[in-house]
């Protein structure tokens, strides 16, 4: 399979990349789902960017850099900022279908969230994200230039280095990978000049968690494998409203909710105290303090009074406005028998979007030559040590944008013969139920020990039952015939292990990251950095 760009992952970033590259080289897509199976179909509440004259730039990296606590690199802040309103003038050339509102400046609707200064979300309703999808998917399945690859599992990218072991060169380059065609069970060599990682974030990692199934951190633990340095990879938010229900998995409550005036209380669980706020007492910002500070909230609430949830209430909104605005939550409450226009809403923190990711410069370009990350895998300093809502769209377009500007100004160049997978040493596993144990016990401790909050006692279980873990998952891949769920595991115990490493090394509590061993905040804001060994 030759193309001259590779994309791994079909969520905004990914599309974003396809479609401005796909009228001079040929792109292929690598999903390990169909196209809407990734986070960015799931995201809600919308995508920040200066639209409106009352709103600056300046209020829109200020609002970044605090909530960031202090570790955004503002440079990558100013330009992903600077560039929002051309990427969301080009989502609209594309058709995205946001609100309207006849009012406002720009024709649409602006919402606001925990930690903005100003209305700047433009969104689709509460299904912004699956709006943005379906609008992109539309125009990359029709055009000719795009190839699909659906249901293919990336396995490991090839290196110059994999080629040649015996004679390792100081700057290897990339110059594809191998991938698994799920339905044939046949690996697949994918020869290409440019690789771009788009596969998103890494939340399966834990046990609860707002992201989709897909999300097991492939791109991260292979640019890693691959020698690339990973940065800041203990910033894992936790959004502070998943739904909570037996049915309802993975169900995220938009943090709108309580921009427009949610708010949380206590459950009848509670006692005495059952309806009471508890917000201000711990932040004078209440309900729109940022995400960090409420999930530690609502954590320490459930933990001191023993309750499974919190209660987050905006039935005293008109039902007529909560219907409009919030369609999606609206219909999936009422399915199980939760009616938000008149009792509040079950929630709990969930793991919903890794900060850190694989070091990338501005315009998507790793450590590895020929080798891209672009979007929730990648770290360009834009998030820091917590990411501001609504954000994370907006980097996925500008960095998307930015990554296919410098492949399509490089000139085309070849790429050598890459050899087949090897598979003649392998055999089928007898006890797929090891894999099944270990993928349970890994999103158990990990959400047990390196959860919302941590201490260095849990860090050091865990990465005694990560290194454990590692050597039985690498035995099973050396001589067994690999599976989808071998190849998420395998990712998942390396990325685990980097959320780990890095969280041992900082010895502070800074944003998302909140260690009872070091409750103060050092006076210098330094982002953790980790290099794999060749690279030493």
């Amino acid at each position: 399979m030759k193309f001259d760009v590779a994309i791994v992952g079909s969520g905004l970033a990914g599309l974003s990349v396809a479609l401005h590259l796909a009228e001079t080289r040929t792109v292929a897509i690598i999903s390990k789902r169909t196209l809407q199976d990734g986070a960015s179909n799931w995201a809600q509440g919308g995508i920040a960017a200066v639209l409106d004259s009352g709103d600056s730039h300046k209020q829109h990296i200020d609002d970044t850099l605090v909530a960031g606590g202090g570790l955004c690199d503002e440079g990558a802040t100013r330009f992903i900022v600077e560039h929002g309103r051309e990427a969301i003038e080009w989502l609209i050339g594309q058709g995205v279908p946001f609100t309207r509102d006849d009012t406002a400046e720009l024709g649409f609707h602006l919402t606001r969230e925990g930690g903005h200064s100003q209305r700047r979300i433009i969104h689709a309703a509460d299904a912004t994200g699956h709006a943005v999808q379906v609008t992109l998917e539309e125009k990359v399945r029709a055009h000719p230039n795009i190839t699909l690859f659906e249901h293919h599992c990336a396995i490991d990218l090839i290196t110059s280095d994999k080629l040649h072991p015996a004679k390792k060169s100081s700057q290897p380059k990339c110059y594809g990978l191998y991938v698994q065609d799920e339905k044939t069970g046949q690996v697949l060599t994918f020869a290409a000049e440019h690789t771009v990682m788009a596969t998103g974030g890494a939340g399966k990692v834990y046990l609860y968690t707002t992201n989709p199934d897909t999300a097991s951190g492939d791109g991260i633990a292979m640019a890693w494998r691959a020698g690339c340095r990973v940065s800041n990879m203990e910033f894992i938010q936790f959004h502070p409203t998943c739904l909570y229900h037996p049915y309802a998995k993975s169900f995220l409550i938009t943090e709108a909710i309580r921009g427009e005036g949610g708010l949380l209380k206590l459950p009848p669980e509670a006692g005495a105290s059952a309806g009471k706020r508890f917000m201000l007492a711990h932040d004078e910002r209440a309900e729109l303090a940022p995400r960090d500070v409420v999930a530690r909230a609502i954590d320490f609430e459930i933990k001191k009074r023993g309750l499974d949830y919190v209660h987050l209430d905006i039935s005293h909104k008109p039902a007529d406005f909560l219907i409009e605005h919030f369609p999606t939550i609206y219909a999936r409450c009422m399915e199980l028998g939760i009616d938000i226009t008149k009792e509040p809403i079950p929630i709990v923190p969930a793991a919903h979007y890794t900060c850190g990711g694989v070091v990338t410069d501005l315009y998507g370009r790793t450590d590895l030559p020929g080798l891209y990350a672009v979007g929730e895998t990648a770290c360009t300093g834009l998030h820091g040590a917590n990411r501001l809502a609504s954000n994370s769209l907006l980097e996925c377009v500008v960095i998307g944008r930015a990554c296919a500007t410098d492949i399509a100004g490089k000139e085309k160049g070849e790429v050598p013969y890459l050899p087949d997978w090897d598979e003649s040493r392998v055999t089928d596993a007898d006890e797929e139920v090891v894999i099944a144990h270990n993928w349970d016990e890994l999103r158990r401790f990990m959400w047990n020990y390196v959860g919302i909050v941590r201490t260095t006692k849990r860090l050091e279980r865990a990465q005694h039952r990560i290194a454990l873990l590692k050597e039985e998952i690498d035995e099973y891949y050396q001589n067994f015939r690999i599976t989808h769920d071998l190849l998420e595991l395998r990712n998942l115990v390396d990325v685990a292990s980097l959320i780990v490493n890095s969280a041992l090394q900082r010895h502070e509590s800074r944003g998302l990251h909140f260690s009872r061993d070091y409750p103060e905040t050092l006076p210098k804001a330094l982002p953790s950095i980790l290099t794999p060994n060749r690279r030493k």
